[in-house]
């Protein structure tokens, strides 16, 4: 079950991060990038997949926080559905960390 506005809701706060601009995704729904490094996704209402390193995807599936990735469990990525209202803020949470793990990779890389 899809929670009504919760698309809308994510890209209104994820957009709000410095840096962070949301772009049409390939396969459909709104892509969250830093330049050219994506964030993640968001497909409408129902669900986000977002790319992490391996070892903090398997702390996320562990902890419950999210599931493997529906088509790539073996990769770093995650997926997490959107059931209920209170798993927007979890969304959210969960495009967070995966910003703030991009904004230290940023800066190391600057130096």
């Amino acid at each position: 079950m899809a929670i009504k506005g919760a698309q809308q809701t994510i890209t209104a706060t994820v957009t709000q991060w410095e840096g962070v601009e949301a772009h049409p995704h390939r396969f459909g729904g709104t892509e969250y990038r830093i330049g050219q490094r994506e964030v993640g996704h968001i497909h409408g209402d129902t669900m986000i997949d977002i790319p992490f390193p391996t070892k903090i995807r398997h702390e996320l599936v562990e902890a419950g926080r999210a599931e493997a990735h529906h088509i790539l469990p073996d990769s770093g990525w995650i997926s997490f559905y959107i059931r209920h209202p209170d798993d927007v803020q979890r969304a959210i949470d969960l495009f967070r960390l995966s910003y703030d793990l991009a904004m230290k990779q940023k800066s190391r890389a600057r130096g």
